[in-house]
């Protein structure tokens, strides 16, 4: 290799990266702008040190909601202006209604705007300078995809997708067939005896083996793949970056050899991580039905005026290990839906009353399953149960459908804050390949991950 590959960050360093970077500048402008306007209200000192922890731990829970650090928002300037103003609001909201563990309000109010000043124009500038710098296609990821049978366009489009700053350059396919217009799409063909001149030539960071049919690659190929290796230069199989990109399982690409990509986590059979999941799912449960009676008299006049039918709607699903139970909702539709059979909601489905609409888009409809979460029918994370007929028809078009149903379905999931809503097979295979990612990785930082991005699928009032 002639050169280097270009420097490239991975999707975790750039998240951590961005973490950090974002913290380190609040707590420069905030100590800058005391020193230079007196400003009392906020001080970083040994004396102080609460204050500092406080406003940290405010700051990068609401960033986290606010979905600062999604890498496709990160690389768009107007999404990132208008979530660090929601981040830094309810930052300085929180904080300033927290006096116990925070300063006392100033005498002097305009401390409190140049407070949020500082923190949201701090953030903008930097955030300004990443999208300029880091997500330039000088810190892309290059990357050669070689093997023996695949979609190359189809490879570069999920990658890209998933992450923006990933960059498919071009492919090796030992098959004699030549896939034509794929120049256009920005990809070259290039020879088995070029691999290691190409590498050097175009900077590539990383090679992809992609081999969907477990063909023999050419010797050829094999020896200079292994003269790579011995270089130290990252080689890697497709199904793991695929996995690790997207966050999920390529369930429809690996067959009859899925069981090889997929061991279950060891945290299905960890009881202090079951034990302390029931704990959660039985706590939540209780204030989730406080939450409920609270709001419950605005549900009943809604629905009175709105839905004008039963207020409450029970329907079969099928739980864990298959077994059916009793889900419980607030009634969105309107009566006699189904009269024509059990069919998918649709985008602007007719039958959702516009009452409906609003408690299915801000989640309200959800609410009385905490019963069914006390009852320890479904957990607070889980797959999304799926009603019997579905399933029926789902299990013989989607390979291992049923897998999901080895654990408690889920009031919330990894499915349901990363895929959209399911119209159709196709959509019910994405979100299969989530709930399957879910199931061999969950444990307590996924956990914590789904709530806080459905705390944003209710924010920005996603789904339906």
């Amino acid at each position: 290799m002639s050169e280097k590959p270009i420097f490239h960050f991975e999707i975790s360093e750039r998240k951590i990266f961005l973490r950090l970077f974002d913290t380190f500048f609040v707590l420069l402008a905030l100590s800058i702008v005391g020193i230079i306007f007196h400003f009392s209200y906020f001080r970083i000192d040994s004396q102080y040190w609460v204050w500092t922890v406080v406003l940290v731990v405010f700051f990068n829970f609401f960033a986290t909601v606010f979905e600062l650090y999604d890498l496709q928002k990160s690389s768009k300037f107007d999404s990132v202006f208008q979530n660090v103003i929601l981040t830094t609001s309810l930052t300085v909201l929180f904080y300033i209604l927290t006096p116990y563990i925070t300063p006392s309000l100033p005498e002097n109010r305009l401390q409190i705007l140049f407070f949020f000043l500082s923190i949201a124009g701090i953030l903008l500038l930097w955030r300004y300078a990443y999208i300029d710098l880091i997500t330039s296609p000088r810190f892309y990821k290059r990357v050669l995809v070689v093997g023996d049978s695949f979609d190359i366009k189809l490879i570069a489009d999920t990658l890209r997708n998933s992450d923006p700053n990933y960059s498919v350059i071009g492919y090796i396919n030992t098959e004699n067939e030549f896939e034509a217009g794929l120049e256009d799409e920005g990809l070259i063909r290039f020879k088995v005896e070029e691999l290691s001149s190409v590498v050097g030539e175009y900077h590539i960071n990383e090679v992809i083996v992609a081999h969907a049919h477990k063909r023999n690659l050419m010797i050829t190929l094999y020896n200079q793949l292994n003269e790579l290796l011995m270089r130290g230069f990252p080689i890697r199989d497709y199904f793991h970056v695929y996995e690790e990109t997207t966050r999920r399982i390529p369930v429809d690409k690996v067959d009859k050899d899925f069981y090889r990509y997929f061991p279950f986590s060891r945290n299905n059979a960890n009881q202090f991580y079951r034990l302390s999941s029931r704990i959660f799912d039985v706590l939540a449960g209780i204030v989730g039905i406080c939450f409920g009676l609270l709001i419950l008299p605005f549900i009943l006049l809604g629905n009175l005026f709105a839905n004008r039918g039963k207020l409450f709607y029970s329907q079969e699903r099928i739980g864990k290990y298959g077994k059916t139970f009793k889900i419980l909702k607030f009634r969105t539709m309107l009566r006699d839906a189904e009269m024509s059979g059990p069919q998918y909601a649709q985008k602007d489905d007719l039958r959702i009353t516009p009452f409906g609409k609003f408690l299915r888009r801000s989640r309200i409809d959800e609410i009385p399953q905490f019963i069914n979460v006390l009852k320890g029918e479904m957990s607070m994370i889980g797959p999304r149960p799926e009603r019997p007929v579905f399933v029926k028809e789902l299990s013989q078009a989607i390979p291992f459908y049923e897998t999901r149903h080895v654990i408690k379905p889920g009031l919330t999931g990894w499915a349901q804050v990363m895929a959209n809503y399911g119209t159709s097979h196709t959509d019910s295979l994405e979100k299969l390949q989530y709930d399957l990612y879910y199931i061999k990785h969950r444990g307590l930082f996924l956990d914590i991950d789904i709530l806080l991005k459905t705390f944003s699928t209710i924010i920005f009032y996603r789904g339906q």
